[in-house]
């Protein structure tokens, strides 16, 4: 990889040739609010594996999903990148950081230094690096407060990607999933439609013919009275903030007792993904 090289957000004939992909990361990149027909979710890497593999002849491409719910940057490098090493796909997807970002008291500038060493971990051993930015939160409000914070680390993402070559999944830029529409009911993931648009922009950025426009934008939705608004609020806070923050109290995560989903095959992805369209 070259390390003076500058950051490519789409495109290379080179990566029409991507024959291995292995997705690295936390509940993002595992798929949480995409669920699939027996509960396990899907996800934008599990979908945008799919796009990759319709590229190779049957049978010829291998796609392994490492991404845990709830795990910080350190025990998805500890866990999951030597498995990366190992495996030595033609494209890993790192996405890590975000759950260190909306702690409390962390830095996003430390947070950053510790990035950008798994990403020169990674592209001295396998293919391409792609690298994802945080969403823009300004819509979302349980997090919100946290736009600037977030809007750093992302700085830091990208000025990373930029020393190390690494094509750039940059998801505040992609203005349709800032739409509450794509996102769950729990407000901190995407829906199974954000996770689509996702993956087609994944796809873009690698220089993929996609089946639809990302940014396509959503039908108009009659506006909400304050009424439904706060019984929306307040049924998220009972059934997704409540328990999150008993979590938290417990020092327990989401991912405790969670497995990798591991490797998958593109055929069994789109048997699921059609089973719940």
């Amino acid at each position: 990889m070259n390390h003076a090289g500058v950051a490519d957000d789409s495109k290379s004939d080179s990566r029409s040739e991507i024959g291995s992909y292995v997705a690295v990361g936390d509940s993002f990149t595992e798929g949480v609010g995409d669920p699939g027909p027996d509960g396990a979710f899907v996800g934008w890497a599990d979908r945008f594996a799919v796009l990759l593999a319709d590229r190779r002849p049957e049978g010829d491409f291998d796609y392994t999903n490492l991404a845990v719910r709830g795990k910080l940057l350190d025990q998805i490098v500890e866990d999951q990148l030597p498995q990366a090493v190992e495996l030595a796909p033609d494209l890993v997807s790192f996405c890590a950081g975000g759950n260190d970002i909306i702690r409390p008291g962390t830095d996003p500038d430390e947070v950053a230094e510790r990035f950008e060493r798994a990403i020169t971990r990674l592209t001295s051993a396998v293919g391409t690096v792609m690298v994802t930015t945080g969403c823009d939160t300004r819509g979302v409000p349980v997090l919100k407060h946290l736009r600037g914070k977030i809007a750093t680390y992302n700085g830091h993402v990208r000025a990373i990607a930029d020393r190390y070559g690494c094509p750039v999944l940059d998801l505040w830029s992609l203005k349709t999933v800032q739409d509450r529409r794509a996102w769950d009911g729990d407000r901190l993931h995407l829906s199974p439609e954000g996770h689509t648009r996702v993956a087609l922009r994944a796809g873009q950025v690698l220089g993929l013919d996609i089946p639809a426009d990302p940014d396509q934008p959503w039908p108009p939705l009659p506006p909400r009275g304050t009424l439904e608004i706060r019984r929306d609020d307040v049924h998220w806070a009972r059934e997704y903030l409540v328990p999150w923050i008993g979590r938290r109290l417990r020092g327990e995560s989401s991912g405790d007792h969670v497995t990798a989903k591991g490797a998958l095959s593109p055929d069994d992805i789109k048997m699921r993904i059609e089973s719940v369209a």
